[in-house]
């Protein structure tokens, strides 16, 4: 009898241990045993987060101001997140990321069956995050950059009954891969989306029938094949993300007839990228933790789930020809450069934040080293009172931390490249994990 209870003992402890290690397996990270509530600490980061490749090559040359992006937001204060939501671009999983996701003091009230999530500043009932599911549409389903500037402010001090001129909006967007977002849009469309409520407000008006046409007749386009999709002159999926980020006043809003084509053309994907480089964030679709690291690094604010990288999506799905791609990039030309400048600019924002960051580590275990037994100690994320009082000291160290960074993308010491040149998708892998989908 003795015998038999200790070899069902031995086999629950085993088949316990087991699921244990293949839990981990298939999910790693996701639930961390050292951590309180199971989530990740400080500690667990460099785990998630890639590596930035030392062979990447710039494209283009930008500033440290554009580099930088670190945000002393005030969520007890006057600050305000706007999320500008571009359509197939993975914003709803990044909506519900700012209302579900973040690490708070007072978290967002989302309750079972309610479109929209409460999401008050800890100290007053006031809201700090103005989106989809936090605010709702309050300037029109899908809302541009020209819509949201002239906008929020009057929507919350609506909101607020109050009349506030101190208020420092920080607006944030995701952009995609311009021929996965057109396919993405043409699926959902074919499934009978519409969007045709957006208002496309500009210079105080909507849009005349004339100057914006409808692609359909009826009340949907569903069942639309792809090549009535791209034969539509006036479809709004072409060239969707440089129109949504660009200050449409500059060619008289939707009125072909202002500014030449070609002008046109070029004024909008020069506010787009201007507009897009001044945001406080923008993250891509296709890199989902570098995205997290950057958000996080930004706004001082903490995930509580690492994201997820979705590599199964409809456009994915999608057979084409050369012919047929070489198409959807043509009609979409304004977005396939900004695209190409923005993943520049994300790319060299994450590796120099990686980089400030080790930086930051190495002058915080030579203040231990130096202090050892005083009591005295450096955050990873100094205070701007701490970060000027450091300056002599931190002159001396980035010479030598830039040196060292130097000698090691020499040396290779980083690894090797973690994508494909040419690559149309380069994509974080992580299909290895349990995706658990919103």
């Amino acid at each position: 009898m003795v015998e038999r209870s200790s070899k069902f003992l031995l086999i629950v402890i085993g088949s316990v241990c087991f699921m244990l290690i293949l839990y981990q397996y298939v999910a790693p990270g996701v639930i961390n045993f050292g951590s309180p509530h199971g989530y990740f600490t400080e500690d667990d980061e460099g785990d998630i987060f890639p590596t930035p490749d030392p062979h990447y090559v710039k494209k283009y040359y930008f500033p440290v101001r554009d580099l930088e992006r670190t945000i002393d937001f005030q969520i007890k204060g006057e600050d305000v997140i706007v999320f500008l939501h571009i359509q197939k671009t993975g914003g709803t999983t990044f909506g519900r990321h700012l209302v579900q996701n973040v690490r708070l003091e007072v978290p967002c009230d989302c309750r079972p069956g309610q479109k929209k999530c409460t999401c008050y500043r800890p100290n007053r009932k006031e809201t700090w995050l103005f989106s989809r599911f936090s605010t709702g549409w309050s300037c029109g389903l899908h809302a541009d950059w020209t819509e949201l500037t002239n906008c929020v402010p009057g929507v919350l001090n609506k909101k607020e009954n109050k009349q506030k001129n101190q208020r420092k909006f920080y607006y944030i967007t995701l952009l995609r891969d311009p021929v996965s977002r057109y396919l993405s849009e043409w699926r959902h469309v074919q499934r009978g989306a519409t969007w045709k409520t957006s208002l496309h407000m500009c210079d105080g008006r909507t849009p005349t029938p004339e100057e914006l046409p409808s692609c359909y007749e009826g009340s949907d386009w569903s069942g639309c094949t792809l090549q009535q999709f791209m034969d539509c002159p006036y479809n709004l999926a072409n060239n969707r993300q440089v129109r949504m980020l660009a200050d449409l006043s500059l060619v008289g809003c939707y009125n072909m007839s202002t500014v030449p084509e070609k002008k046109r053309a070029q004024l909008l994907l020069e506010s787009a990228k201007k507009n897009l480089r001044d945001m406080a964030f923008f993250g891509l679709t296709e890199y989902q933790r570098k995205t997290q690291f950057l958000f996080e690094r930004t706004f001082r604010l903490r995930f509580i789930r690492p994201f997820m990288q979705y590599n199964s999506t409809r456009a994915a799905g999608v057979d084409l020809d050369n012919a047929t791609v070489q198409r959807i990039e043509e009609l979409n030309e304004l977005d396939m450069e900004l695209y190409d400048y923005a993943k520049d600019l994300f790319q060299q924002r994450y590796q120099y934040t990686r980089q400030q960051e080790r930086w930051q580590q190495r002058i915080k275990n030579h203040m231990q080293q130096s202090h050892q037994g005083l009591g005295l100690s450096v955050g990873l994320w100094p205070s701007h009172s701490q970060a000027s009082s450091q300056s002599t000291l931190e002159e001396g160290d980035r010479e030598r931390a830039e040196r060292e960074e130097r000698e090691e993308r020499e040396d290779g010491e980083e690894g090797g490249r973690t994508e494909e040149a040419g690559a149309r998708l380069p994509t974080e892998d992580y299909m290895n994990q349990i995706i658990k989908r919103w």
